[in-house]
């Protein structure tokens, strides 16, 4: 069983700039949203935003930490291509029901992949009418039967503190963060992935020399 981590932020809270020091590791990209990373240096990547192709990559990445960055896209862009041809009443209903299936299916997906791989989705975030801050997504299959951020050990949150970008690993200020007990020293701590991965691998046992040693260069393409 793969470990899935979910990050969620606001829009320039360092979300995809948290692996930054990704470049030259053991990682893969799925790119949703077909944009330009926020640093210099690439990472092994497919761009889709579609379901079946995800799926594709993540079963044949050769990379044991895979980011698909934007996830929350995939819902968004599956919403915008379908609602104007949804009609109403069962029409609209289908929609939103398939819009929360290829999601949960995917983090179903997620979960069944080789136990020393780490898959992160990184999503935006939003506020419900409680005040509580979680993955922002459409409808309320996801949000009121899934419970997305329920399927997640570990929930970081990005945050712009003063002029630096961290995480929060706990619950704090009506967020959903999480982590297990432990597994990080601090509420905050510096929003770089790679040194996550690494906690996260040493807390489970699944060490990855290829991402300890900085002096390693991963040059493996990912399969799309």
């Amino acid at each position: 069983m793969a470990v899935p981590v979910l990050i969620m932020g606001r829009s320039g809270a360092g979300k995809s700039a948290s692996m930054r020091n990704c470049v030259g590791k053991d990682f893969a990209l799925i790119n949703v949203l077909k944009k330009p990373l926020p640093f210099r240096g690439k990472i092994p990547s497919v761009q889709t935003d579609d379901y079946v192709k995800i799926q594709k990559a993540l079963g044949g990445c050769q990379q044991k930490s895979i980011v698909i960055d934007d996830a929350g896209y995939l819902i968004t862009n599956q919403f915008m291509r379908g609602h104007s041809n949804a009609g109403k009443g069962n029409g609209v209903y289908s929609l939103y029901n398939d819009l929360g299936d290829r999601f949960w299916s995917l983090i179903q997906f997620v979960v069944s992949l080789p136990e020393d791989q780490i898959v992160y989705l990184i999503m935006h975030e939003d506020k419900d009418d409680s005040g509580d801050v979680k993955p922002k997504t459409i409808g309320k299959l996801l949000d009121e039967k899934v419970c997305v951020e329920g399927m997640f050990s570990i929930v970081l949150r990005c945050v712009l503190d003063g002029e630096e970008h961290r995480f929060i690993t706990q619950s704090a200020n009506g967020a959903v963060s999480k982590s297990p007990m432990g597994m990080f020293a601090d509420l905050e701590i510096d929003n770089d992935l790679l040194m996550v991965d690494n906690a996260i691998r040493e807390y489970y046992g699944i060490e990855n020399p290829k991402n300890e040693d900085k002096k390693s260069e991963n040059k493996e393409d990912m399969q799309p």
